[in-house]
């Protein structure tokens, strides 16, 4: 049997099975955070990771999952030992390069990595070599692809905030002087983080956009990227199964209908 949740639950499940060193999460610890003793652990976030995180915990139920200590990426950090590392972030180039001095500094005994958007193969091969040269292979426990590029506010709320605000808004892409370039990143970033709200969601969304702007733009690649996983069923996100705690099955939504501001904009009719 299926179990409903909302966007910010599922969302701060997975935050939860991340703090718990990418464990999963019984259902019944997910709803009361009632658990054993946890394994005491540090938390390294980028802004992206701190924006998404400040709304689904208080430190205080940091600290009830284990975290004794949490810190930016790239503030100055001491080498703690015998203490295992949650690593957030996104894997832009600076945070792969920080992750990569972490390792020559040796900071900490173990490393677990959790991108908030996928890590290209090329920037995973640049954190192996790093390893490899520090010596630390053996220290680097998991890797993991999260998909959780979004900022839940409420329980059925969520906003595609970008570090640069600028990247993701109304004005980027109606804007004069919008070079296709440009429009293009803007498009990917939004697709990328409403593929991420499904893919926490474990549904699959029946979309519809009005034609001939921006918002059809964001359909049909976000419906080719869903086409995309479910191709290939073996490694498809949306194949349903034990996800966060909760046996969800494979469910079509009601339609995301993915409109552009400037079509819903009212307007007055000319005498």
């Amino acid at each position: 049997m299926s179990t409903s949740f909302t966007v910010r639950e599922r969302q701060k499940n997975a935050m939860k099975a991340i703090l718990n060193l990418n464990a999963t999460v019984n259902g019944s610890t997910a709803a009361t955070g009632a658990a054993s003793e946890p394994v005491w652990k540090l938390f390294i976030y980028d802004r992206c990771g701190q924006d998404i995180v400040s709304p689904l915990f208080s430190v205080k139920e940091l600290r009830e999952s284990g975290i004794t200590l949490h810190m930016q990426l790239h503030c100055d950090r001491d080498p703690i030992p015998d203490v295992p590392a949650v690593y957030f972030l996104l894997p832009t180039d600076e945070n792969v390069m920080r992750i990569c001095q972490d390792f020559r500094n040796q900071l900490y005994d173990h490393y677990y990595l959790n991108f908030i958007s996928p890590i290209s193969r090329q920037k995973l091969e640049d954190l192996a070599s790093a390893a490899l040269a520090a010596n630390v292979t053996h220290c680097v426990t998991k890797v993991f692809d999260q998909y959780l590029n979004f900022i839940s506010l409420e329980e059925d709320m969520f906003v595609l905030k970008q570090q640069d605000k600028d990247l993701v808004s109304y004005y980027a892409i109606n804007r004069s002087d919008v070079k296709d370039t440009d429009m293009e990143l803007v498009i990917d970033n939004i697709v990328d983080s409403l593929f991420s709200v499904f893919v926490t969601l474990g549904v699959v969304p029946i979309i519809r956009s009005p034609k001939g702007n921006a918002a059809e733009m964001v359909a049909e690649k976000l419906d080719k990227k869903i086409r995309e996983n479910l191709r290939d069923a073996r490694n498809s996100l949306f194949n349903g199964g034990d996800m966060f705690g909760a046996n969800v099955a494979l469910t079509f939504q009601r339609p995301q209908r993915c409109v552009d501001r400037e079509a819903a904009r009212p307007r007055c009719a000319r005498p």
